[in-house]
């Protein structure tokens, strides 16, 4: 099942992809709150998205405004150094432990919303991103379980802000900046990819120039290693959010670097889940 929040006409609503067409119900926000939904556990996303199914009103994609799915997570907690080539353009070496940095609710932006160049910086660099939302909780999950542990997939397009994110040890200033973080458009549902979300191709383009690219099996923590591993330092929760790292090809590392600026236009699409696409503006 694919789902997503969108609005139309100002009216926030629950849409559904349903492989003939979207569908989408307006108003009820009980039904359109993903957050809520994934919080409820069991079978409440997806008894939400097939009640849109079955009774929704058809509507085009182009009518749509996305919003992030999620903007309420309990955690956002993001790889770094999580593909091997990545590693090696910045300088690290691979990691034996996830690297993990957070990000706020407060950064995040859904699928057509502009992200923000700040005035502050010339360094807004694009790194395309695989999600994993967690939608049962726990503490020391076992490696075999922890992919029980998933509710959805999404695609996610880190803007980091790389001068700021360099000023200090800890990236966590540089990856925070307001509008920075895309998020969608759909939350993709396990049982329509491979476990895990392993063998897709994803790919960032940025004006129509394929800048990364590779597949999401070459993560050197695959999704159930994250949660196994995290889960034995902190309980994790139902609508955390894990943004699994990003591929090599990153602006910073090329010569000359390549970043993001006003009027540019960077995509990022995943196989089997989606495309996030995202214009630029300067602040």
């Amino acid at each position: 099942m694919r789902l997503a929040k969108v609005t139309k006409g100002g009216t926030v609503g629950l849409a559904v992809d349903t492989g003939a067409g979207v569908k989408a119900l307006f108003g009820d926000a009980a039904l359109y709150d993903l957050d809520a939904l994934i919080a409820s556990g069991g079978n409440a996303l997806t008894d939400a998205g097939a009640k849109v199914s079955a009774t929704g009103e058809d509507v085009k994609v182009e009518d749509l405004t996305f919003l992030s799915p999620l903007v309420k997570a309990p955690k956002i907690i993001c790889l770094g150094l999580n593909y091997k080539d990545h590693a090696a353009e910045g300088g690290f070496q691979v990691p034996e432990f996830p690297t993990v940095f957070g990000r706020f609710n407060s950064s995040l932006i859904g699928h057509g919303a502009p992200i923000i160049k700040p005035a502050s910086s010339d360094q807004l660099d694009y790194e395309g991103e695989m999600v994993a939302v967690v939608g049962k909780g726990g503490k020391d999950i076992s490696k075999e379980d922890a992919l029980s542990h998933i509710a959805a997939y999404s695609v996610f397009n880190d803007g980091s802000v790389r001068d700021y994110q360099l000023k200090t040890p800890q990236w966590t200033v540089g990856k925070n900046f307001d509008d920075t973080g895309a998020f969608g458009p759909w939350l993709v549902t396990p049982d329509e990819l491979p476990a895990g979300g392993a063998g897709l191709k994803i790919e960032t383009r940025l004006n129509g120039q394929v800048v990364q690219s590779a597949n999401t099996s070459d993560m050197v923590f695959d999704v159930a290693d994250t949660v196994a591993l995290l889960s034995t330092c902190f309980t994790l929760e139902a609508g955390d959010v894990l943004v699994m790292g990003t591929p090599s090809g990153i602006g910073l590392a090329r010569k000359p670097p390549l970043f993001m600026k006003d009027g540019d236009v960077c995509e990022v699409e995943i196989e089997k889940i989606g495309l996030l696409v995202n214009p630029i503006k300067a602040a």
